[in-house]
């Protein structure tokens, strides 16, 4: 059965999510030509292994002298695990998939090229490199994300050993990116390569998260206080927020509670914490991070 969205070819979706393909694919490019190959950090993933393969066969072949290109070896790799993956698991990763790997693959090997000297580092402190390596290579993968395509790769691989043994997904993910990164370990013989590397791979999925959901400073609070109505007020009025009363009863003292659900800025939520001590020192505050809210007076809620 196919999980594939049909999309009008030329269509504005259609040209945004092909935006956000090449777009991803070069920034995640230069995140690893720039950053994270030239200190033979290893983060998972096929270019993970491309970039072991890419300094263990330095000198082997006189037309490539510093190695196998790593965005070649990386589609070499990628190809067969998609075709793999729509005869075992059907037909999930598309055109816009293929697209975001052969870029991604042609980008790296591109700008490699194009500099003097391709494997130097930009900087040479190896954990700033991580950091700015992993922002980039994981905001590149959340804009590929955001137009509805996957990473391929490792990922086909963790999905076809969910399929067949029933195993968490998320969880598989990470098992696979965690022998890759101790492939790096047994070809480099260096214990720092798959610490810098898992550094890598936690700010890679920070940075994912973060360009599909986006940065939010809101936060939800639920609110249980006798002084409710004083309270709305200030919402209302003072913050020009919305909100939602929930009805429920108190477990101890089986009294009926009127409970205010609401969304506010950081800066608000400390304004209504004082406000409510002032008021009532016996209000009860729950105060919840979002990472994202649709809705009148926040995002619009429309196909994204």
């Amino acid at each position: 059965m196919s999980m594939l969205n049909k999309e009008k070819i030329f269509s504005k979706r259609w040209m945004i999510d092909y935006c956000l393909i090449i777009i991803g694919a070069f920034i995640l490019a230069a995140g690893f030509v720039y950053f994270i190959t030239p200190h033979k950090i290893v983060p998972g993933g096929v270019y993970g292994i491309a970039i072991v393969v890419h300094y263990m066969t330095a000198g082997m072949f006189s037309f490539w002298p510093d190695g196998i290109p790593i965005g070649l070896f990386g589609l070499v790799l990628n190809i067969p695990l998609t075709i793999a993956g729509i005869r075992i698991l059907g037909p999930k990763f598309g055109v816009k998939t293929v697209v975001g790997f052969v870029l991604s693959s042609v980008f790296i090997d591109l700008i490699t090229y194009l500099r003097e000297v391709g494997d130097a580092p930009l900087v040479d402190d190896v954990l700033l490199s991580c950091v700015f390596g992993g922002v980039l290579i994981g905001f590149g993968l959340g804009l590929i994300f955001k137009s509805k395509a996957t990473s391929g790769g490792s990922d086909i691989i963790a999905m076809i050993i969910a399929k067949y043994t029933g195993m968490q997904l998320g969880k598989l993910m990470i098992y696979v990116d965690s022998v890759i990164v101790l492939l790096g370990l047994v070809a480099f013989k260096d214990w720092q390569i798959p610490l810098y590397s898992w550094v890598v791979i936690y700010i890679t999925g920070k940075a994912i998260d973060m360009t599909i959901e986006g940065a939010n400073y809101n936060k939800a609070l639920i609110i249980i206080s006798d002084k409710h109505a004083l309270i709305k007020e200030k919402i209302l009025h003072d913050f020009e927020r919305g909100g939602t009363y929930l009805y429920g009863k108190g477990m101890w003292s089986n009294e009926e509670k009127q409970i205010m659900y609401t969304v506010v800025s950081r800066r608000e939520v400390a304004i209504l914490k004082d406000y409510i001590s002032d008021i009532d020192k016996d209000a009860f505050i729950t105060i919840m991070d979002t990472s994202e809210i649709l809705g009148e007076g926040f995002k619009m809620l429309q196909k994204s």
